[in-house]
């Protein structure tokens, strides 16, 4: 994952609840990444995320570079992470807008300013999203925007791993409380 980082390849990493692919996203890729090279932006969408307030995010942590050309300082790499990618709600013809607006940057390197509707071209971003697979609240997303990505699954903990994970969390706290044997 972090070689599709370094060399600016979108990731997307999918997989079921639980799997961790945002602690893996976030805390063992992007949060190691050096700071003198790579900044961060982190997104969590929601049912209720709006294309005007991702993009006002991402706007106010980029810097104007010269006259239509924004990005993050000189030197540096900006590493936007989406998390829960598909979970912006659905409109009435099937459009996603937070997500039309992230496509528009990946097929047209950049957006449309709010104020004054003039071209922006941003530089130097990359996107590494997570997302769930569809159903329970989360919706499907486009093929036109997820055909951008390198698609990494995460797969589910085997039982007996998931016993152990939970012994020993459990094991700690008894021990740590001091709770009768019984």
């Amino acid at each position: 994952t972090d070689v599709l980082v370094t060399h600016n390849v979108p990731l997307l990493m999918a997989g079921n609840t639980g799997t961790g692919k945002t602690i893996l996203v976030r805390d063992r890729l992007l949060n190691a990444l050096d700071k003198d090279v790579y900044q961060n932006i982190f997104l969590n969408f929601s049912a209720q995320t709006s294309a005007r307030a991702s993009q006002n995010i991402i706007d106010s942590q980029l810097d104007k570079r010269r006259k239509g050309v924004f990005g993050p300082p000189y030197g540096k790499r900006t590493v936007i992470f989406v998390d829960d990618l598909n979970m912006p709600m659905l409109q009435t013809y099937g459009d996603q807008p937070p997500i039309e607006l992230l496509r528009q940057w990946m097929d047209h390197n950049g957006w449309y300013d709010l104020k004054d509707c003039t071209f922006r071209e941003l530089v130097d971003l990359q996107f590494v999203a997570a997302m769930g697979p569809p159903g329970g609240g989360r919706n499907p997303v486009t093929p036109r925007y997820i055909r951008h990505f390198n698609l990494m699954w995460a797969t589910d903990y085997a039982a007996p791993a998931l016993e152990k994970i939970f012994k020993t969390i459990f094991d700690w706290h008894f021990d740590k409380d001091r709770f009768p044997g019984e």
